[in-house]
């Protein structure tokens, strides 16, 4: 079942005598976390934003009813999440909260060979961990490994061909 609320960032800090907190971004980046209007506290509360900025890798918030340097230090350390209703994805791309925990499977036999455990953004492009019987092997999610994604049956498509032997056990 999907998150409606996904963690997006943590307020590290204030900003500033007006009450604005410094937020580290834990999505795609600042600028993505800056567009939006509201965000939520970890009971599902909307902060309505009043303006944000990117200052460096961090996002500069102002919400609505926070107006001093003490009441936005009352916020330090809170994690703010965004509604995922409130974002559109592009085609064949996916939140990575949506790909934890699918099975990674073979395009041509069907055989399983793990849960993604883990998604590391590396900027050229995306690595999959998976992990089975406590090992963890790493693919890259490229085209030409990862075949497809498939949200409603739990699991991704990987071609093994390409990676030749990753999977096999060593004697």
């Amino acid at each position: 079942m999907k998150k409606q609320f996904l963690e997006a960032g943590k307020i590290v800090g204030v900003h500033g005598l007006q009450g604005e907190v410094r937020i580290d971004p834990w999505c795609d980046g600042p600028e993505f976390l800056s567009r939006f209007k509201r965000l939520f506290d970890r009971d599902q509360n909307e902060m309505k934003v009043r303006r944000a900025r990117v200052h460096k890798n961090i996002v500069i918030v102002k919400f609505a009813g926070v107006d001093t340097p003490e009441q936005a230090q009352a916020m330090k350390g809170q994690i703010v999440y965004i509604d995922r209703c409130d974002v559109r994805l592009p085609e064949d791309v996916y939140f990575v909260q949506d790909i934890l925990g699918l099975k990674a499977v073979d395009v041509d036999s069907g055989k399983e060979y793990g849960t993604v455990t883990q998604v590391y953004q590396t900027g050229a492009n995306d690595v999959y961990q998976i992990s089975r019987d406590g090992k963890d092997y790493l693919i890259p999610k490229i085209p030409e490994v990862v075949t497809s994604v498939n949200l409603e049956d739990g699991t991704v498509q990987i071609n093994t061909k390409i990676i030749g032997g990753l999977f096999e056990d060593e004697n």
